[in-house]
């Protein structure tokens, strides 16, 4: 099977012509048109050539909840949203602590087809923080895995976390946190500790909470020789302590998510529960600083932490709903608002930081590669003047969740291809939304 995507402008720039035969770019140029004969030619004039998206931190739920997301139904919105690859957190039901449940995991990622499923593994045993997970057994397993997570809780005691950083390193693998000490921000807390929590009598966590686990993290890494990844930065504080552990050398890389790069606290003041994320939604101030440090480099990852939850959990009083909101669908969307038109990346930065960098962190060697003959055509094209209003029931989430119903979000996603085969056409999963 081979595709023409005519006049095609890879990464933003020049348009050319890119020819993908048997799953590989074969042809980067002008006029290919005229020298081949595709099996299919796509006019992509005005559009926008990205590698596909990797996703560093999604929930897909399955198995144990399958009510609010399966791995088909997820694999169905990284497609739409542009990606061609994701890695599934660990916090299942059963904790995907095992190889047993990590291969289950990563079979039914191939099973639905639509991008590669990487399942992250657990870092304790249950999350529980108390014993170590096996972690050698998956890293050796077919699932292969190279990062390691008990995202949704910290791992907040200092031995066990140098124990898992010494175990992982073995392996090449990467520890990535869920910065929250859970002495400074415990289980009654359900918003940013600030003027927003005590004007509406919400328990708060500070920003403290996080950048000192970061801290204490960073300086494990150090002592190790390992790497850390930070999960879901909100603070400026953090920013600071990343900043600081990179010139100082130490292996550490960390993610944002879109959420934090466009929403602020004030927006609790609705007490509308699809606001409720972990980390919590910051402060203006703590939103430019995530943009900046973004766009220069401090953090290298956008990472949706995309959280589906059934209604029974979410639509509650806000104190006790479910933490999280959807974030696949939504992301090219947001980061466009909030970086390329406010000119802090253009779009071969928006590549490095939804592609490139992602991929390189979790260690798949064909994702996030040049748009150049010879490489996998692991592909999104985008519509850079395109927009979209984001509708809760079209979604190919089981869940509805999502902070940005009925808003307009500007780019749009045309098609996606996973090693040549189009998983999205003309903004629509190809096979249509799994059941």
């Amino acid at each position: 099977m081979s595709i023409l995507l005519a006049g095609a402008k890879p990464l933003g720039g020049k348009a050319v012509d890119v020819l993908i035969e048997d799953g590989t770019i074969t042809g980067v140029g002008a006029k290919l048109a005229a020298s081949n004969r595709p099996d299919e030619r796509i006019d992509c004039s005005g559009l926008v050539l990205l590698p596909g998206f990797v996703d560093l931190h999604t929930h897909l739920r399955e198995p144990g909840r399958e009510d609010a997301e399966t791995v088909a139904t997820g694999s169905a919105a990284a497609a739409l949203g542009g990606y061609t690859a994701v890695h599934a957190m660990a916090n299942t039901n059963p904790v995907a602590d095992t190889a047993e449940i990590v291969e289950q995991v990563a079979r039914l990622g191939e099973r639905a087809g639509l991008v590669d499923v990487r399942p992250v593994g657990a870092v304790s045993k249950g999350l529980a923080g108390q014993e170590l997970a096996e972690i050698g057994t998956m890293a050796r397993s077919a699932a292969a895995v190279r990062i390691f997570s008990d995202d949704g809780r910290c791992v907040h005691d200092s031995r066990l976390m140098r124990r898992a950083f010494e175990y992982a390193k073995a392996f090449g693998g990467v520890i990535a946190q869920h910065a929250q000490d859970p002495r400074l921000a415990d289980g009654s807390a359900c918003c940013h500790e600030g003027e927003v929590s005590g004007r509406l009598g919400l328990a708060g966590w500070p920003a403290v909470a996080e950048e000192s686990i970061v801290a204490r993290d960073v300086m494990l890494a150090e002592h190790t020789g390992s790497r850390l990844h930070v999960c879901h930065v909100s603070t400026g504080g953090t920013v600071e302590v990343i900043r600081w552990a990179k010139a100082r050398g130490i292996a550490v890389t960390a993610e944002v998510t879109p959420h934090h790069l466009l929403l602020t606290c004030d927006l609790l003041s609705s007490y509308d529960p699809v606001f409720k994320v972990n980390p919590p939604l910051r402060p203006d101030s703590d939103v430019q600083a995530l943009r900046a440090a973004l766009a220069d480099g401090t953090l290298d990852a956008v990472a949706t932490d995309h959280a589906p939850h059934a209604p029974h959990d979410k639509d509650h009083a806000f104190g006790d709903a479910a933490f999280g909101m959807l974030g696949l669908q939504t992301a090219l969307g947001v980061v466009a608002e909030s970086m390329v038109s406010t000119g802090l990346l253009n779009w071969a930065g928006v590549a490095d930081r939804m592609s490139v960098r992602p991929a390189a962190i979790g260690g798949l060697v064909t994702h996030g590669r040049p748009i150049e003959p010879g490489e996998p055509a692991n592909l999104t094209l985008i519509d850079p003047d395109g927009s979209y209003t984001v509708d809760a029931d079209a979604l190919a989430s089981k869940s509805r969740n999502t902070p940005f119903a009925g808003r307009t979000l500007p780019a749009a996603v045309v098609a996606t291809f996973l090693r040549g085969r189009a998983t999205v056409r003309d903004g629509k999963l190809v096979d249509g939304i799994p059941a």
